[in-house]
Formats: C-alpha cells, structure tokens, sequence
C-alpha cells in the first residue's frame, strides 16, 4: 500500500475511513479506475505483520493476558464492552480520544486501519422488505427510500467476495445469503432445535450466519478456511473471516490506485459555494497536527456512524451554517442501536459421553418470530427481535475445589464439567428523533475538534420487547428439558449492541432526511455517507452486511454518475 505524507495532489476520491463500509468504498472505487486516497485516523495494521497476539496461549503473557488496572485506567469506556491484552491493542484509548454522555451510552471504538473490521462478531445477515417497510407501516422515522429488490444484487455482490457460512432456510424475513457450508450446532444446541421445531410452529433455530470461509480457500486473496481457533478479534493470519485488512484493501491495493494515509484525522469536508460541490477534506494530521487539505471529486464518508455525522456537523459555510447537509436539522439526530444483554440460560443432564472439537467462532441464532404479519400472534410492542447463543461443557477447573489426592482425584481432573445453555435477545431499536448526539465546542480535544456527547436511552418499546423475550426464551428451554433455567438482564445501555446507526439517515424528502436513496447528501451529490449514520431503521439483525452491500452499491452509482459528468 501506498502510504503518504503531504500531498494536495486532486483525486477522483476521497475514502474517509478503513472499516467494514470504507474498505468496501475503497475497492470500488478502485477497481473501477479511480485514484482514491484512503484517509484513516487511526494507525497502520497490515494484515498478519501487525497481529501481535494471534499465536498466543494465557501462558505466553503476563497475568495470563489480564490488563492490569494501571492500563485500565486509560479504557474508561472501552472497558465496557470486555477486553484483555489479546486484543486491547485494536481499541480505542479514551484517555485521549474521550467522548460525553448525558445518559450512559458505550461507544466501542477501534482506531486503526481496518477499524472495527478486524474486532466485530462477523454475523451476517440480509434484511427483507419487513424491514425496509417498517417505518412506512407503523409511523415511526420515515420511510426507506429502497426496498430489498434494490439492494439484493448488492448483497450478492458482497458475500460472494467477503464468504458467509450458514444454512439456507428459505424465510421470507430473512433472506438466503450466497452460503458456503454451515458451521455444525452440538449436541446440545441441536437437542434444543429438535425441541423448538416440535413445540413450535412460528420459530426454528439454525447456525449463525458469519464471514468465515469454512471451505477451501478465496482464489488470489490469501485467504483460507477457518481453523476454529476462536481467536478471530485478535487478528486473523488465516483471513478465515472477513476483515478490511485481509480482504477489501488487499484488493484495492492490487489495482495500483489507491493510496493509503494512516494518522489522519479528517476535520471537515471542503465546499465550494459557486459550485455547490465538495472540493475534498481538511486533515489534521494525528503525529504532527499539521492542517492540511486534499482536493477530489466525491467524498465518501466511511468513518463510523457518529464520526461521519460529526465530520458533517464540522463542515460549516455559509450555505450550511448548522453542518453540511442539514437543512432538514435531522443531522445527529435517530440514534439507534440494538439492544442485548439479557435473555435466558440453563443446565442439562445428559450427553455426559459427547463433547465438541475445535472453538467454534460462531453460536446458534433464532430468527425473528413476532409481529412478522397477520399470522402472527398479538404482542404490545412493534418490531421484533431473534437470539443468539450457544452451548458448552463446564472445564476441568471444577476439579481444583476438591481438594482431593490420588485416583480420585485423577479420574476426577480428567472428566469435563456437565452441559450448560444460553441464548440472549437482540431486539430492533426505533428511531426517535430525540436520541441524538451534538458536540461540545467548548471541550475541543488534542486536534482542536470539539467533543462528541451522546443523548440517547432505549424508551418503553424496548423494555416491552426485552421483557418479551426474556419470557420466549425460559419457555423454550423448559420445554426442551432444561433445569436450573434462570433469567438474566444486564441491563445494557445503548451504545452496548456496538451497532450505532442513524445520525444521518436516507429518507425521500431532503425536508426529513440527510441522504438520497444513493447514500448522496440530498444537497451535495458529491458527498456519500455509507457507514451506520445513513440507516433509517435498525431492523433486529446484525446490520454490518447491509453496510457493505449499500456501499458497494453508492461506489458503483458514483462511478457512473462521474463517468456521465453528473458530479
């Protein structure tokens, strides 16, 4: 990769950021011949070279790979979400890249090349017309300006290069991928399929769905099947599951026009007022802080949903004096997220004499079953929600407590502990316009921008709905034989589903939307915002596909619209 230092040189595109959706952008971009510089606020991470830990047993580090509290102080809010000196090198240091918060709201962040690509959970889900219609349908947010037969040759287009494993099901609701073959449920979790298939007749249970090449390998990409290692978050040498890093800007590189600048803090988007055009961005430069400005003809805003908006909110002129494209004061504005954190677990007494091999990456998902149409039964909140989880035998630590000696004690050590279940909900979020973000211009950070802060709460249909499935979930496994079934609520704020979206969403009308039904800001063409900030809904699925397969989709309609000199 091309890295850079100063340069005003004009390029045909600016990618501003390096996870799932600006990794996309950049391959686009490219392998349709345009000279595209890759701005990245974080450092450089080149695939395998820079994984330190990929290799490494708790043995191999101090304190077992605990982060000692004396770092931990540096992580306020990135501790949140769980980390140990494995992977604590992907996060983000709060301690010089803080935000706000009005209410709690956890913000997980990874400032690095590859962003979060290279720390997300990897499951991989379509939507369907359920969900693009659902704001139309009910009232709340406004109306998707695609629907599914918009998007879906772009899905296609993603999963064919990205590979997802999972199980055709053929559901309306949830849309087949391109597959490769499916990871196996356990026993156990497949005893828990049985159950639901025979006392259900609105819900099943399958394997989850991720970007893990499970067979064979990616033809020219260097990347092969998964070892079932389960150490995908601290990079993966393999490139098994999909990351930036491993797949999308390889392959922008390798068509010789993108160059790649780490290190780069990108303050604004430029515009030029007799145009009516963005003229490229302001970087701050994170080594030196030097301003500097480079000039292109499109800028896609690839940063995360909350950067993007905020580099939006800093593009002031006199045409947008509240931030670019913010006519419709809709700008920071509909956070979403998914809510987690709860549902329901439990032991089972049997199959002492099965066991599984290998780690796993991946658990078992049950699909949305309420509110999916006149069929299904009458419930007090909209939208809906699936589950996640998995299955697994208690380890051998068990046998430590004994305190025992000799034979006993050795058979004892060699016995694995007795079979255990839990599953977790993973619900829609509405959008409500009062769940927003702003920015503080009287706390400015090391690079002279002002401080994000986050006012946002999940509200009555989200309390609704997790009690819900909290309900779902001791039932089903009661009925498949469980005891001991208990029912945990963490109580998880939003911001904890690491699915922010919203703060610049797509919509019809320039009057209640930021973005046009291309990810083009409604006023300035030029400009494409494609990460989580263009969303309208959240949907109940992990939304990181859609991501990519709108970005591939804009980059495309970029391309043409530049070819027809329309931009």
């Amino acid at each position: 990769m091309t890295l850079l230092n100063a340069n005003l040189e004009q390029y045909d595109a600016i990618v501003v950021g390096t996870g799932v959706s600006g990794g996309w952008a950049a391959k686009e971009l490219c392998e349709n011949g345009l000279k595209t510089l890759v701005l990245e606020r974080g450092r450089m991470v080149k695939h395998i070279e820079d994984y330190p830990t990929m290799h490494l047993d708790p043995w191999d580090m101090p304190h077992g790979g605990a982060t000692p509290n004396e770092i931990l102080k540096d992580y306020d809010k990135q501790r949140r979400w769980g980390f140990d000196e494995t992977k604590r090198h992907f996060y983000n240091k709060d301690s010089e890249h803080n935000y706000d918060e009005v209410k709690p709201f956890d913000w997980i962040r990874g400032k690095q090349v590859g962003g979060r690509s290279l720390i997300w959970g990897r499951q991989t889900y379509r939507w369907s017309d359920l969900d693009f219609e659902a704001n139309a349908k009910d009232g709340y947010g406004v109306d998707w300006p695609i629907r599914y037969k918009d998007i879906a040759p772009w899905y296609y287009h993603v999963e064919k290069h990205i590979g997802i494993s999972g199980e055709a099901l053929n559901l309306p609701h949830l849309p087949d991928s391109n597959f490769l073959p499916p990871m196996e449920l356990n026993c156990l979790e497949t005893h828990l399929k049985e159950s639901i298939a025979s006392s259900y007749e609105d819900r099943l249970m399958t394997i989850g769905r991720v970007a893990h090449i499970t067979q064979g390998s990616k033809e020219g990409t260097g990347r092969t099947a998964c070892q079932f290692r389960n150490r995908c978050d601290r990079g993966c040498p393999f490139g098994a599951y999909f990351s930036s890093n491993s797949s999308t800007l390889p392959a922008a590189e390798a068509t010789g026009n993108m160059t790649l600048r780490p290190n780069s803090i990108v303050a604004e988007v430029l515009y030029d007022e007799k145009t009516q055009k963005a003229t490229g961005v302001r970087v701050v430069d994170a080594l030196t802080k030097e301003s500097i400005e480079f000039r292109s003809k499109i800028v896609f805003l690839c940063a995360s949903s909350m950067a993007s908006t905020a580099i939006l909110m800093q593009s002031k002129s006199n045409r947008f004096p509240n931030g670019m494209g913010n006519e419709s004061g809709e700008l920071g504005h509909n956070i979403m997220d998914h809510q987690l954190g709860s549902g329901a677990s439990g032991n089972y007494d049997g199959f002492n004499d099965q066991y599984y091999s290998g780690r796993r990456p991946n658990g078992f998902y049950i699909p949305r079953f309420q509110n999916l149409g006149k069929g299904s039964k009458k419930v007090d909140f909209l939208r809906g929600y699936g589950y996640q989880g998995g299955a697994g035998r208690g380890n051998w630590s068990e046998a430590v407590s004994e305190l025992a000696y000799g034979k006993d004690f050795k058979n004892a050590v060699l016995e694995a502990g007795g079979w255990s279940l839990g599953m977790g909900g993973f619900g829609e979020v509405l959008p409500y316009h009062e769940n927003k973000m702003f920015l503080n211009y009287e706390k400015l950070d090391q690079y002279g921008l002002p401080t994000i802060v986050f006012d946002a709460e999940f509200k009555e249909n989200e309390r609704i709905m997790k009690e819900d499935w909290k309900i779902q979930a001791a039932e089903m496994l009661e009925d498949a034989g469980f005891k001991d079934v208990n029912i945990f609520d963490s109580n998880a704020p939003i911001g904890k589903g690491i699915h922010e979206m919203g703060t610049a969403r797509m919509g019809k009308d320039p009057k209640t939307s930021v973005l046009n039904k291309h990810n083009q800001v409604h006023s300035v063409p030029n400009v494409f915002v494609t990460d989580g900030a263009c969303m309208t809904s959240s949907a109940n699925q992990n939304p990181s596909l859609t991501y990519m397969a709108l970005t591939a989709r804009a980059a495309n309609h970029a391309v043409a619209e530049l070819k027809k000199q329309n931009l």
